[in-house]
């Protein structure tokens, strides 16, 4: 079949490039001349693993084009992908402005039968405006074209997106036609041989099943950051806690893990928009709103730890971070939580010396150049002249450290553990002071 993808973002890329190695041919269409040229060179914007070899792979095959020509994009296929940005507006409802330009662009060139397919995590009714966005241009050309809108939700989770999109658990679609029903399960049917994943339902319950998903996780994550900070007061050790809960079936190990917060382009956005669709509306989403701020508080208690550690003395301090990222194979540091705890170490007068092993240059790209920042080759080179060590992302290569050189490098001789990935005994049988979250061991001022 053919598949115009709008959108060479995370999400786009990601469904593009796969659709592709099962013989799809698909067209990627974006507004960016850089991005497109740098695809057609080879250089893949975004650093999923395995999306670099899958993409240069099809494209070799010409199985997967890229162009910056919408026209193009829009005779090139029925099946017109909308994958661009919905950015938090000013008051945190999603910003529609790149969804509604991309549906205006179809309508002011299409000249047969489309299908729109909504791939953007969008607030629900948005398909409802994408189709009168398009009949009204339609009218106005004086036209008389026939399309749907589907939607379409991803479920993509950074740093495993290519094997989540090969292997869905579940292929949501949206619509009320048969004859699109039928479209998209040819187009989805080399990932559902194994049993049936694709579930159909109407348009708006597509749209709030992706709202309703990411806000479940984010709420099960600020549950037990919650739980930690009790924990932390009543002398609990909260990995052991978490190890006792989640042997429950029904509440299972995923996202009970304690840490600094999460980040990223989905979780923290996602909650915003849902809230303030709720607000709209008329709704006091209480439960939505206490997700938010137990987060917004969660980003700041490595900061506290290292402040109460040293009796809010930190000007002059050097820090190791290791970890910059919001979680591990990506190199996103939107929302991330290591953004919190540096600029709240560089107004205080310290100084920042962090390693990552794929955000690096997203960081030099954020921050620029910086005294208070200087970003090492090594998680090694990170420890050398630094008073403590901060840990905030939770990094396979973070996870059996030399304790001893750390002994040695660290002047301080403390680890703030951000993620949990040390056995506290052990640590403090190197000669290191520990401190992670939620381990029963709050520090006195």
């Amino acid at each position: 079949m053919n598949v115009t993808v709008f959108g060479v973002g995370y999400v786009g890329l990601v469904q593009a490039a796969v659709l592709a190695d099962v013989g799809h041919n698909v067209c990627c269409v974006d507004v960016d001349p850089a991005k497109i040229d740098g695809l057609k060179n080879g250089v893949i914007p975004i650093y999923e693993p395995g999306l670099s070899d899958l993409v240069l792979n099809n494209y070799e095959k010409k199985r997967i084009t890229f162009t910056t020509d919408a026209e193009k994009g829009i005779a090139f296929s029925e099946l017109q992908f909308i994958a661009v940005g919905t950015p938090p507006d000013e008051d945190g409802s999603a910003d529609l402005q790149y969804v509604l330009a991309v549906a205006g662009k179809i309508a002011s060139h299409m000249d047969g039968n489309k299908i729109v397919i909504d791939k953007s995590t969008v607030p629900v009714g948005t398909a409802d405006k994408v189709h009168a966005h398009m009949s009204e241009i339609l009218q106005q050309r004086g036209v008389k074209f026939s399309f749907n809108v589907v939607s379409n939700p991803e479920f993509l989770k950074e740093g495993s997106a290519l094997d989540d999109c090969m292997r869905p658990e579940r292929i949501v679609i949206g619509t009320d036609s048969s004859e699109v029903e039928a479209t998209m399960r040819e187009l989805y049917e080399p990932f559902s041989r194994n049993h049936d994943k694709i579930m159909i339902m109407d348009v708006r319950s597509a749209e709030f099943t992706k709202y309703a998903a990411n806000c479940m996780l984010a709420t099960k994550i600020s549950f037990m950051n919650e739980m930690s900070n009790l924990a932390e007061r009543l002398g609990v050790d909260i990995e052991q806690v978490r190890k006792g809960i989640g042997s429950d079936s029904r509440i299972g190990y995923h996202f009970i893990y304690p840490g600094c917060g999460y980040g990223g382009s989905c979780f923290p956005k996602d909650v915003q928009a849902l809230e303030r669709s709720a607000n709209e509306i008329g709704y006091d989403a209480k439960i939505l709103k206490a997700v938010e701020k137990v987060n917004y508080r969660q980003k700041e208690v490595l900061f506290d730890h290292v402040r109460s550690f040293y009796h809010d003395e930190l000007d002059g301090k050097t820090f190791a971070v290791w970890g910059l990222s919001f979680k591990p194979n990506t190199d996103d540091m939107r929302e991330a939580s290591s953004r919190v705890l540096m600029e709240s170490l560089w107004n205080v007068g310290a100084k920042v010396q962090a390693y990552d092993p794929e955000a690096m240059e997203e960081a030099q790209r954020i921050y620029g150049t910086k005294d208070n920042l200087t970003l090492m080759g090594t998680k090694e080179a990170a420890l050398h002249g630094a008073d403590g060590l901060i840990i905030v992302t939770e990094w396979k290569s973070f996870r059996v450290p030399d304790f001893e050189k750390m002994s040695v490098e660290l002047k301080d001789k403390v680890i703030f553990d951000g993620r949990n990935l040390y056995d506290p005994a052990r640590v403090e049988g190197m000669g290191l002071a520990y401190y992670g979250i939620g381990r029963g061991r709050s520090i006195k001022r």
